[in-house]
């Protein structure tokens, strides 16, 4: 264990650089996790950090739980640690790890096709559902909020690591997929639940969710196999994009349960 006083440390520089720029993880090949529920997530999917680091006040009481969680552990005073925090009430505990290769695009796989999706918390959102209804797969396409960002990362709750994340996604790297895409819309196709009903769902679909404002685009909804619309009895114009993907991700888990 190291004791780092400097604001002007490197890796400290460079953890600010990530919880400042959405986009630095790219640019870096590192990811920051702040907080005790990512780090625990990371730690259970095997991921082991490069560096973990404590404030001087949690490790005094946890020292014993942590102190080889990493390949290297660092404190650093509370202040200091409130200065790379991006979070209103610093979380006190947090991991760099390298940001984790790219995979292949699994033509087989249950799949989230994410569409130009701009908000942070929804992408995140999405994930969660992602993961707890079996998609294993997320697909981005080109201009998505990233995935790896610290928003995304927090709204995502652990859920990035059991699942494959493919970012900067092409219309050509989707047509390699061998499972049906279903595109969701405001006002054509049928109706989810006649769906279901109908036994015309199939368990091993890839969902494609639209940003939040011009849904689906023209060109990749010309390649889904059906539209589907979500009934909404109350009378609202339209769902929030997560919502919208937590049921629909339902509905599909659920087939033949």
């Amino acid at each position: 264990m190291k004791l780092i006083t400097s604001k002007d440390n490197p890796r400290l520089k460079t953890i600010r650089r990530l919880t400042q720029d959405s986009q630095a993880y790219r640019k870096l090949g590192l990811v920051w996790l702040e907080g005790d529920h990512l780090s625990r997530a990371a730690l259970v999917r095997g991921v082991r950090p490069e560096l973990a680091i404590f404030s001087e006040s949690i490790w005094q009481a946890s020292e014993f739980e942590w102190k080889q969680c990493a390949s290297e552990v660092w404190t650093v005073p509370d202040d200091l640690f409130a200065g790379l925090s991006g979070l209103e009430s610093p979380a006190k505990m947090g991991f760099l790890l390298t940001l984790p290769p790219a995979p292949e695009l699994d033509p087989q796989a249950a799949t989230v096709v994410l569409d130009r999706l701009q908000d942070a918390g929804n992408v995140g959102a999405i994930l969660r559902s992602a993961s707890a209804f079996g998609f294993k797969q997320v697909v981005a396409m080109k201009g998505t909020a990233g995935l790896w960002s610290p928003k995304v990362l927090r709204a995502g709750m652990g859920a990035h690591f059991g699942l494959r994340l493919i970012e900067a996604a092409s219309l050509e790297n989707l047509q390699t997929l061998r499972v049906p895409l279903f595109g969701t819309d405001v006002h054509d196709g049928p109706f989810l639940h006649a769906l279901v009903q109908q036994g015309q769902l199939p368990p091993k679909c890839a969902w494609v969710m639209g940003h939040e404002g011009q849904g689906v685009s023209p060109e990749l909804m010309a390649i889904v196999r059906q539209k589907v619309r979500i009934a909404q009895p109350g009378g609202e114009e339209s769902l929030n994009v997560a919502t919208a993907a937590a049921i629909c991700l339902h509905a599909s888990a659920t087939v033949g349960l």
